[in-house]
């Protein structure tokens, strides 16, 4: 049976709390900002809607029936938020940024939904398959900054940081 929007924000609150999620992360229930914050809906066909907007203009609405569906899709970027606000504040520069916010993320997710850990651990995966950590681009972007101050060429700047910081 389909859960009034009512219900679902009370699933979702009790679910925030097990992972102690700040409640600005959490979405709007019905009633939409417009601050492109996502907005849970119940059509009249009892599908749920995830929808995100700003000033009026729609940028995304995924329907579903499943309710664990729904929930995934609210605490993936939940989750994804408190891992980058972790990773902020444990950052090891010789080591990608995605090394510690994927792992957050996942156990995060974990702690909600062993499936969610597993469906969002996949994501990843295949994120990584195009898009390779690399866990020296910190330190060549540092670089690349010190070397702009001097004045150098682009294409020089690019050669350099490789030659000493190399993929």
């Amino acid at each position: 049976m389909t859960k009034t929007v009512t219900e679902i924000e009370k699933v979702v609150k009790q679910l925030a709390k097990k992972i102690n999620s700040p409640r600005y992360l959490l979405p709007t229930f019905s009633s939409p900002i417009g601050d492109a914050t996502p907005n849970i809906e119940v059509d009249n066909v009892g599908l749920y809607n995830y929808v995100i907007s700003e000033r009026g203009n729609e940028y995304e609405r995924k329907l579903t029936s499943d309710l664990n569906e729904l929930l995934y899709w609210i605490f993936s970027p939940v989750t994804f938020s408190m891992a980058c606000d972790y990773e902020l504040k444990n950052r090891i520069e010789e080591k990608d940024c995605r090394r510690i916010i994927f792992e957050k993320q996942e156990k995060l997710l974990g702690i909600l939904d062993k499936k969610w850990e597993e469906k969002e651990r996949k994501e990843h995966q295949s994120i990584l398959v195009n898009n390779p950590f690399d866990d020296l681009a910190s330190l060549r972007a540092k670089y690349c900054r010190e070397l702009r101050t001097k004045g150098l060429s682009e294409t020089k700047i690019e050669k350099l940081a490789y030659e000493k910081y190399p993929e």
